[in-house]
């Protein structure tokens, strides 16, 4: 299946964004309900004020007992919906269809107390029908369609007609005609207002599944290419262990043992051959492979401690700086994923930057913060905006720009997050935050606890 900009997602990618995708369509749901219930106010707030006006004002009679004891009604279904979605996070076609249901009912009611289809107000029924096509799927708009048509029918048989003066030669100072206009003022500015906002709950809700897609789009790549990378670090490592092999016998040879230059290059051939074993090594574990040695205990300081000198003896450069300001050591478990993570940041950062850099660590009470500084020329406006997309890079080669990608792919899978902005002297800041519940020891999360 195709993903946003052209990448393909799997069936496996796209189940497991199936239910992300429901709970976005229902928290949208969940926005237009609260619109339903305010809705709901200002129905109950125009029904006090047009049965105060038209009793008291113009003294025509009405069915107050009923009508009011209808309107107590739809004020506490009010309250109760309000306590209930104030509370729950999502909200189904079939619940706001039984809410739009309710309102249909509550002003069949009361137009049935005052009039009948002779009540200007029996338009209202438009708003509501206008409102279910916004909200809801097609067979439940036109089930609310059968049933506001059928009001209008049982009304015109069964409501007794409302008793107004015979004053239509008055035109507009008539009763019912201003009841009429008023009614398509109220309509016109009921919908206008409240479907400006449920558009807006909608285009929310489309921001949100194309960030879903987006994201399960990169998480398929990321397994795509963890499998490209397994299977070249097995091929891989049949011709590493020839050249071991092959290196082992030169140094043994009498011409190699005999002549120092040859023995110091063939020493720094083994060391650089030791480092293509462990970067391959890393790769299975990243991916998956002999698990078992894939985590380790330690402490935050200890591990980060060694990181920075493993790091700065395998790189040239002339300046790593490295600051550990965390005060309280605490006991972790580090995958080795995490560490070829921070090992990401920091060689994107020495490319940029090969005179200088900073590698600075920190935690306050919950995050451990990772913070790498170079003295590059930092980030183009367009990269920080769409920081972590793939291929998004100022390298100008193929497959650049995936470094950062795999970064913030690894920190969200720890629940973590990746910032990055330029520095004002010159260069750029890449800050890896993550909870220290997901590195913590499990005895010391007990201690905490």
């Amino acid at each position: 299946m195709l993903g946003k900009n052209g990448t393909t997602v799997s069936g496996e990618a796209m189940n497991k964004l199936s239910p992300s995708t429901t709970r976005a369509e229902h928290s949208a749901g969940r926005k237009n309900m609260m619109l339903l219930i305010q809705l709901r106010w200002i129905a109950v707030i125009g029904q006090i004020t047009t049965i105060a006006i038209v009793t008291l004002g113009f003294g025509i009679q009405l069915q107050l007992p009923y009508m009011l004891q209808v309107l107590a009604c739809l004020i506490a279904f009010n309250i109760a919906s309000h306590l209930r979605w104030h509370e729950r996070s999502t909200v189904s076609n079939n619940e706001l269809f039984l809410a739009l249901l309710v309102d249909v009912a509550s002003l069949t009611l009361q137009l049935y107390f005052s009039g009948g289809i002779t009540n200007p107000f029996a338009f209202v029924y438009l708003l509501q029908v206008i409102l279910s096509a916004v909200l809801l799927e097609a067979w439940s708009t036109w089930i609310i369609v059968a049933i506001t048509s059928a009001c209008l029918v049982g009304l015109a048989a069964h409501a007794n007609p409302l008793i107004l003066p015979h004053d239509h030669s008055l035109r507009f100072f008539s009763f019912y005609v201003q009841g009429i206009l008023i009614c398509f003022v109220l309509n016109a500015v009921l919908l206008t207002a409240f479907i400006t906002r449920i558009r807006r709950n909608f285009h929310a809700g489309d921001v949100e599944l194309a960030a879903l897609r987006q994201r399960a789009a990169e998480e398929e790549h990321i397994v795509r290419m963890g499998l490209l990378a397994s299977g070249a670090a097995h091929e891989l490592g049949t011709p590493l262990a020839t050249v071991s092999v092959i290196l082992g016998d030169w140094r043994r040879m009498p011409v190699v043992a005999a002549n120092a230059d040859l023995q110091q290059d063939i020493a720094e051939m083994e060391a650089q051959l030791q480092r293509c074993k462990s970067i391959v090594s890393g790769i299975l574990l990243s991916a998956g492979e002999a698990r078992g040695e894939s985590s380790a205990q330690t402490t935050i300081v200890t591990f980060l401690d060694d990181l920075a000198a493993a790091w700065r003896a395998s790189r040239p450069i002339n300046i790593f700086l490295y600051e550990n300001r965390i005060k309280h050591d605490l006991a972790v478990v580090f995958d080795s994923t995490l560490k070829q993570t921070i090992f990401n940041l920091l060689d994107n950062a020495l490319e940029a930057s090969p005179q200088w850099l900073r590698l600075t660590a920190s935690s306050n009470e919950d995050t451990l913060i990772i913070e790498v500084s170079d003295a590059g020329p930092g980030f183009l406006p367009e990269i920080l905006a769409n920081l972590g997309t793939p291929y998004q890079s100022t390298k100008n080669r193929v497959g650049g720009g995936l470094g950062l990608f795999l970064v913030m792919n690894v920190a969200r899978t720890l629940g973590g997050t990746v910032t990055a902005r330029n520095r004002e002297e010159g260069g750029a800041v890449v800050q890896l935050s993550l909870p220290l519940a997901a590195i913590m020891f499990e005895e010391e999360e007990r201690d905490v606890g």
